[in-house]
């Protein structure tokens, strides 16, 4: 392992992670990589997940859209 993975390994453990499994909030690498959410600097964000989540997604949603319109008005696709 190489100095900038141990680094990458010792920030995440000192990080609030949100488990999608258990829906609890865990300090460190206390789960499986496929149940963590994060990291997140504090316990709120981390709490906070799931509704950032959805935030985000509806944002990158709404950017497609934008992304496809320009396009069909564009004409990009030569459809």
């Amino acid at each position: 392992m190489s100095h900038g993975e141990d680094s990458y390994m010792s920030n995440g453990e000192r990080k609030y992670w949100y488990n999608s499994a258990s829906g609890e909030v865990e300090y460190g690498y206390m789960s499986p990589a496929v149940d963590r959410v994060g990291p997140f600097d504090t316990k709120e964000q981390a709490a906070n997940a799931m509704e950032t989540i959805h935030a985000r997604s509806q944002a990158w949603a709404v950017e497609e859209a934008i992304d496809e319109d320009w396009r069909k008005a564009s004409n990009v696709d030569g459809k």
